[in-house]
């Protein structure tokens, strides 16, 4: 193995873990990483449901600058927000309904990721063979309740089960008619029904109401290299241990 191949494996080896206190947080913590995105970026994110997922994409959309109001896109499948000025745009996935790597093909991301920072959610197992050069990002709820007695923790999930206001939890969930689509962010639709997102005026759409465990997986060459940027960006967060 060459060194850069030594670096990048052992980079993916150690990951970085932060606390992430609340929804401002974990917000304050994407957006610091979106000033190290470049377009070709693959993000792939992985936590429950409620875990900040899309929390943490609407700091990314923030630092990145892109347009549109960032949602999760559960029944669309993929939306992409076009750049307000020089930049990558943002492709946002969510492959909760998808199967496996075969649906998500069908989307031809591919040709987004040279013009775009891609970031799929709910992609562990499914979105790794977009880019040999990735982040993965996990949102871990219940690292941080290890004291909690047992039962608490059951009676907690069964809540977050229950009050999560995904369809699929309650059993109504149904696959989009017409099969699997990228949506624009719908600036240049008439018929747009989300209003153009001011900088800052991302909506907060997971309930973030207790500390999250981040943990960031750099893997292969081009985030070795960006391996103390990645560091520095995560600094300000409490480290975890």
């Amino acid at each position: 193995m060459n060194a850069g191949g030594e670096r990048a494996a052992a980079a993916a080896d150690d990951p970085l873990r932060v606390e992430i206190a609340d929804a401002a947080a974990m917000r304050s913590c994407a957006l610091r990483l979106a000033g190290l995105l470049r377009a070709g970026d693959l993000l792939i994110l992985t936590g429950g449901l409620g875990a900040g997922k899309t929390t943490f994409t609407q700091g990314l959309a923030e630092g990145l600058g892109v347009r549109g109001r960032v949602t999760s896109p559960t029944f669309i499948v993929a939306r992409e927000h076009r750049p307000r000025a020089d930049g990558p745009g943002l492709v946002h996935v969510d492959a909760y309904r998808l199967s496996g790597p075969e649906e998500l093909d069908d989307l031809d991301l591919d040709s987004q990721l040279s013009g775009a920072v891609v970031v799929v959610e709910w992609g562990e197992g499914k979105a790794e063979q977009l880019a040999a050069s990735r982040l993965e990002v996990v949102i871990d709820r219940e690292a941080l309740r290890e004291a909690e007695e047992p039962v608490r923790q059951e009676d907690r999930r069964s809540a977050d089960a229950a009050g999560s206001g995904d369809p699929c939890v309650r059993g109504t969930g149904v696959r989009p008619a017409g099969g699997i689509a990228l949506e624009k962010d719908g600036t240049d639709r008439a018929d747009a029904a989300e209003p153009e997102a001011a900088p800052g005026e991302h909506g907060l759409t997971d309930v973030l109401d207790e500390p999250r465990l981040l943990t960031v997986r750099a893997v292969g060459d081009a985030w070795a290299a960006r391996r103390e940027a990645l560091a520095a960006a995560l600094a300000g967060f409490s480290p975890h241990t």
